[in-house]
């Protein structure tokens, strides 16, 4: 019963501690691999990083959508844009140049 005994009165010294050890690997691993962990967290700075860089591209594209159609206005018209825009609605060009069909718009 000796070794019973020194068991049990040991193992009242190490629960303690062990305890605490799991319990801070626990909260260790959640820290790194949980829902809202370090690991997380960095795929959510990536994602926000690729976002913006679309957003910056669509905000140029936007942009450059928005000058050309000033530029066609009824009271503000520019006749190079005006000229570039009845030659590819009516396909037509001066007798002096070369005419290079490509199938990019479609």
């Amino acid at each position: 019963m000796g070794l019973l005994s020194e068991v049990r009165l040991r193992a009242r010294h190490i629960v303690g501690p062990v305890l605490c050890l799991v319990l801070v690997g626990y909260f260790a691993h959640h820290l790194v691999n949980g829902e809202r962990g370090f690991i997380a967290f960095l795929q959510l700075n990536k994602q926000i990083q690729e976002t913006e860089g679309k957003a910056a591209f669509l905000a140029k594209k936007r942009a450059q959508i928005e000058n050309r159609v000033t530029l066609m206005l009824p009271d503000q018209i520019d006749p190079d844009m005006l000229e570039e825009q009845v030659r590819i609605i009516l396909g037509v060009g001066h007798p002096d140049e070369v005419v290079i069909l490509s199938n990019k718009g479609e």
